[in-house]
């Protein structure tokens, strides 16, 4: 028989869809809709919460990428291993409970939020939950593993997760002493908030971004019906805020704050 996905016991799929609808709401300047959705969050996936030790599990596999083969390996039977240790019936009580509480105070229309990482997260989600034959299984871990070994390396820098607090203490000290003169107190922020989200699930990155990207569309948009531009800058202008706000659907890293940063650039410019 064929599988069967059911996105609303997928964990990761709940705080994703959560994390969009949160967007949204920023973007649309709804307060109300806007502490609902961060009332849910920081409830169910709280740190040392069942749900969000299990989204850990979930996104460890999900986002681990460029890896060896042998550390992917050694990686997808550990989350598998803690995963088993994990209260069953807990998490199926605690899923149920945000449910309910979701479709009473948001309605159902947030598991229609567009989540780009939908397919690996069901993967996973069978991975953790479903018996399945020896083929089934070997060709299911194969799958997730591909996806965590096969990709380009990247050419940007990557920063390495500072695992000690006194050591992330010293680096963001140190990056604001050395770059405190070039860069904005907004880039400040951005940087220090991604430096800091290796240390944590990055839910406080993923909410500054947002408003500040709610920030900048509103800016734009100010200047450009406040400034009569020809007809070619109104176009291109129209152009930009389409691309910003496609960051919505995108994931949350490296690329994506290099381009808020540059954002953050062009509207102190405009500004001035």
């Amino acid at each position: 028989m064929k599988f069967r996905h059911n996105k609303k016991r997928n964990t990761a799929f709940l705080y994703e869809s959560l994390v969009r609808e949160l967007t949204k709401t920023i973007i649309n300047e709804d307060l109300g809709r806007k502490a609902e959705v961060m009332s849910l969050i920081r409830e169910f996936f709280k740190k040392g919460t069942l749900l969000a030790k299990e989204l850990e599990l979930y996104k460890t596999l999900c986002e681990a990428k460029q890896l060896k083969t042998r550390i992917a390996e050694k990686l997808i039977k550990e989350a598998k291993s803690q995963y088993s240790q994990l209260d069953k019936k807990e998490i199926f009580e605690q899923q149920s409970s945000l449910i309910k509480k979701v479709n009473k105070s948001l309605s159902m229309s947030v598991y229609d939020n567009y989540v780009p990482q939908y397919t690996s997260l069901a993967s996973i989600y069978q991975l953790f939950n479903q018996d399945m034959s020896p083929k089934k299984k070997v060709l299911l871990e194969e799958k997730i593993l591909s996806k965590m070994v096969d990709k380009k390396v990247l050419e940007e820098q990557v920063i390495t997760k500072p695992y000690d607090k006194i050591v992330m203490k010293t680096f963001v000290k140190n990056f604001n002493s050395e770059y405190k003169e070039n860069l904005l107190s907004e880039q400040k922020s951005l940087l220090n908030k991604y430096i800091m989200s290796f240390n944590n699930n990055g839910l406080e990155l993923k909410i500054y971004l947002n408003e500040e990207i709610s920030r900048i569309k509103k800016t734009i948009k100010e200047y450009i019906d406040n400034n009569n531009e020809t007809e070619e800058i109104r176009n291109k202008t129209n152009n930009l805020l389409i691309v910003i706000e496609s960051f919505k659907n995108k994931e949350v890293g490296s690329e994506l704050v290099t381009k808020v940063l540059k954002l953050q650039n062009l509207i102190k410019e405009i500004t001035n």
